[in-house]
């Protein structure tokens, strides 16, 4: 099971605990969905495990000493800043969707008014139960409804494409599962390299909802949208996506990796998302990616990998280190380390709600700091010690989450039975989220030259007014002239409560002007 002691230590992705490395390449290399956990508990114990792992390294000494990492001096990449000091939300915008990528959009779909209207986009800003109703007499806006019709937008979005089928070879058609949105993912990824590369880093996976008939979908227990396709991203803690991989199999990993034959996915996945990355770097992970191989092979690049880690991966140092029974007979709070005998790895376990397992080659047990948990059995917060690993790991580690919650917020609804329309729609939020992340530091960076905006106005750049329905007890008085009405809908950009009815329609009157 997860680990629900500890803020940010948890795993969203349920990996029986006698499923080593080498067993989840297997099971995930192919494009269909992994067997039930109740297969997975039938499986026998003792297997092989990847090479690299604490099984296959019983010449390795572990002591309980002190940790001193020799860490490589961090070198960040010079401010950009400056060169944004006089940009607008819709600047931001364009590091990710130009006019050229919109352009190639026009011409794969012969319809260019799609990509001028952005209507996709309002309509996230929106939350109206059917599409439909944007082009209904009582509900309608004139942002969307006057400049695209109704018909004609699902036939646009129907026929939506980024390349021309017949241009594609049979070869990179098998190559590529996801030819048919590669140059939209090609282009959005190119905006998230441009992006300044900080000193701590996490990477995790990310969901593509889509429950359609699909060759390479994914099921990943425990997630908020379990069904889909999986993408793995690197991001800071801020929540700004520096670079994913959308995963459509080991063996194309593989295919980005020197001397990649012998590697898990785990290994595989850190090993891609790390090409970019400065010596000095520190990476946080979860317990699917953190194994004694990884480590190893992020320290010959001189990036130290700090996460959660399962027992049957450090089963050598798990013997130095308390049992869970004597760590609890110890109370909350109770934590211990032991360290590698070159002195480059520390593990550390410490005791919340259950045991938590921990590895790091930047970060150990000292110093301890006191933090706030709840207990269920005094139903108040009560203070614990808490060691240093976990509380930089709590830190750093939540920014794919920061990601996904934005997103979220005002998600494309797009209910298709087509993959293709689900992948642009996905990474079309990605792109957003990620400008209005980024504009907010530069925001809180430099205060004086930047006036703030809200998440919603960098999807409404092109439209001055859009309405929103507020969850009042009692509506509120409308502010036509003239009109005694109340309301409910107000104006996102005004902030004005306006009639929206078939009888009448307040809204459109009041931006209309005289």
């Amino acid at each position: 099971e997860a680990d629900p002691g500890v803020e940010l230590l948890h795993d969203k992705d349920y990996i029986p605990p006698d499923l080593s490395e080498s067993d989840q390449q297997s099971s995930d290399s192919d494009s269909e969905p992994p067997p039930s956990t109740e297969c997975a508990r039938k499986r026998k114990r003792g297997r092989s495990v990847e090479p690299g792992s604490s099984k296959n390294t019983s010449k390795v000494r572990w002591k309980s000493s002190a940790f001193t990492p020799d860490i490589v001096q961090f070198e960040a990449e010079e401010e950009t800043l400056h060169e944004r000091h006089n940009w607008q939300p819709l600047d931001y915008m364009e590091q990710y969707i130009d006019r050229e990528l919109m352009n190639l959009i026009a011409n794969c779909t012969n319809a260019m008014s799609l990509s001028n209207s952005g209507t996709s986009i309002f309509m996230s800003c929106v939350s109206y139960p059917q599409l439909r109703m944007f082009w209904s007499s009582a509900l309608r806006i004139p942002a969307i409804s006057d400049k695209l019709k109704r018909d004609r937008f699902f036939k646009l979005r129907k026929h939506l494409k980024v390349v021309i089928d017949s241009d594609i070879s049979e070869d990179m058609r098998k190559a590529d599962k996801f030819w048919k949105t590669r140059p939209f993912i090609d282009r959005i990824l190119k905006g998230c390299l441009l992006q300044a590369r900080p000193e701590c880093v996490s990477i995790d996976e990310q969901m593509i909802p889509f429950t359609g008939a699909c060759p390479f979908r994914q099921y990943v227990p425990l997630k908020p949208n379990p069904v889909g396709m999986k993408n793995f991203v690197l991001a800071t803690a801020g929540g700004i996506v520096l670079d994913f991989e959308v995963y459509q199999g080991a063996n194309s990993l593989r295919s980005q990796i020197q001397d990649a034959e012998e590697l898990g996915l785990g290994v595989l996945v850190i090993a891609r998302l790390a090409k970019t990355l400065h010596p000095g770097t520190k990476v946080y992970c979860d317990r699917f990616f953190t194994s004694m191989k990884a480590v190893d092979q992020m320290l010959e690049k001189q990036v130290y990998l700090t996460g959660t880690i399962m027992k049957n991966r450090v089963t050598e140092p798990l013997q130095k280190l308390p049992s869970d029974q004597d760590m609890k007979e110890q109370g909350r709070g109770a934590s211990a380390s032991v360290t590698r005998g070159d002195g480059k790895v520390c593990v550390v376990k410490w005791y919340d709600n259950k045991a938590v397992l921990m590895l790091s080659t930047v970060h150990a047990e000292q110093p301890e700091d006191v933090c706030q948990r709840w207990s269920k059995k005094d139903k108040q917060y009560v203070s614990v010690m808490r060691p240093s690993i976990v509380r930089e790991y709590n830190t750093k580690m939540g920014g794919v989450d920061l990601t996904d919650r934005m997103m979220s917020y005002y998600r494309m609804s797009v209910r298709t039975k087509k993959w293709t329309i689900r992948m642009l729609m996905h990474f079309l939020d990605l792109a957003l989220a990620n400008s209005w992340l980024l504009y907010r530091q530069d925001n809180t960076l430099n205060r004086h030259q930047i006036t703030p905006v809200p998440h919603v106005s960098i999807r409404t750049t092109s439209t001055k007014h859009l309405p929103e329905m507020v969850n009042l007890k009692n509506p509120m008085r409308c502010r036509q002239t003239g009109c005694s009405g109340k309301s409910r809908v107000r104006c996102m950009t005004c902030n004005m409560f306006l009639c929206l009815q078939t009888e009448r329609n307040c809204f459109a009157a009041f931006h209309k002007g005289p």
